[in-house]
């Protein structure tokens, strides 16, 4: 009689299973969404392995007696493919990669926490194929061949919620802080206006300082990638082929390709850019990055003013707060997208991160008013 597994390897295999459910509901949505040919028969592929995925839970299922049915599509699946249809299939890429690259090392350690049977088999298998996952993903995404490290969910979407997060939370303490001090009504919509601008200025300019930094790296890079394959071909040929025969090339077949890369300069250097500096095409402007998240920052930063444009005393401070506290908890379960944690968990830290920034700003404005004497 096969030995039922405890609840606690069941809660692991169950979330494994809907994890690959979800990532097949995916990548079939996507293949059929993007118009590119080449990204849809990346996903077409993807979609069929994540399918034998879940028929390998479903099997060590029941090996151990258990029967499952396939999870239908969760809450975030669905809102990442409304996504994907409103902005484009790439606009996950950063989020399935990392997705990806963290089932890799799920995998291992499952793989190494078994003892024997299908259980440790099928986590050797599902670790392999979810590496060659990430190495489609990545392809895709214009990143270097292997990129362990560097799987990230950033980007336009990323930027629009953690700005708004920031506005938001930085300018509800301000509003809370005024309304403790006892203000008028108009130093109130004053210090708001006047947090929200600086708010937004201030996130605005540092999106568009670290993006121009970034770019000022890659381009000094380049530069000196160019310059050595105008001084040394030599010597940037025998690198390009190393790298070829790091892929699995043979040696004969590496060095043809390289000789063959190397007759163009231009060539030469989209090569030795992508491969060698792992530089792939940029995905924003320093411009951009100031726009969108000073923009996401100000919309943010604006929503606990609004109820005084409208209202004052009593009424506006507790439309405001609601508000804002409302707002608090949607952007954090927002949030839960990109990091994966349970929506509700992430918006009730978000809220409580929301009560306590008001609480903080209200004790302050109360008691800074009463020392001196208001």
């Amino acid at each position: 009689m096969p030995i039922p597994p405890d609840a606690k390897r069941r809660r692991r295999w169950m979330r494994h299973l809907r994890d690959e459910a979800d990532a097949h509901f995916l990548y079939d949505a996507l293949a059929r969404l993007t118009p590119s040919a080449e990204e849809r028969e990346v996903f077409e592929g993807l979609a069929d392995v994540e399918r034998r995925h879940i028929e390998t839970w479903r099997r060590v299922f029941a090996e151990h007696g258990l029967e499952v049915d396939v999870p239908r599509p969760s809450f975030r699946a669905r809102v990442l493919l409304a996504l994907a249809r409103r902005f484009g299939p790439r606009v996950l890429l950063g989020l399935l990669l990392r997705e990806e690259t963290g089932e890799v090392r799920d995998y291992l350690s499952l793989h190494r926490d078994s003892t024997a049977g299908v259980e440790r088999d099928s986590a050797r298998t599902l670790a392999r194929e979810s590496a060659e996952h990430v190495a489609a993903l990545n392809r895709l995404a214009g990143g270097p061949g292997e990129p362990w490290h560097q799987a990230g969910a950033g980007g336009y979407l990323r930027n629009v919620v953690y700005g708004f997060n920031d506005g938001l939370t930085a300018n509800f303490g301000l509003v809370a802080g005024v309304i403790g001090a006892s203000v008028p009504h108009a130093v109130i919509v004053l210090s708001g206006v006047a947090g929200a601008v600086a708010d937004a200025l201030s996130m605005g300019a540092s999106g568009y300082l670290a993006a121009r930094s970034e770019l000022e790296v890659h381009e000094n890079e380049i530069a000196m990638e160019r310059e050595e394959i105008a001084l040394m071909p030599e010597l940037e040929r025998e690198e390009l082929a190393l790298i070829y025969r790091a892929r699995g090339m043979s040696a004969e077949r590496a060095a043809e390709n390289a000789a063959d890369v190397m007759r163009d300069p231009g060539r030469a250097l989209d090569e030795k850019v992508r491969e060698e500096l792992g530089i792939g095409q940029p995905h924003a402007t320093p411009w951009r990055e100031a726009w969108v998240t000073g923009t996401a920052t100000a919309v943010g930063a604006v929503l606990p003013v609004l109820p005084f444009l409208a209202w004052e005393g009593r009424a506006a401070a507790v439309t405001s707060f609601v508000l804002a506290m409302a707002m608090h908890f949607a952007v954090g379960a927002a949030r839960s997208i990109f990091t994966g944690r349970p929506l509700l968990r992430s918006g009730l830290d978000m809220f409580v991160v929301g009560f306590s920034v008001a609480a903080v700003g209200y004790a302050i404005g109360d008691v800074l008013v009463r020392a001196l004497g208001g």
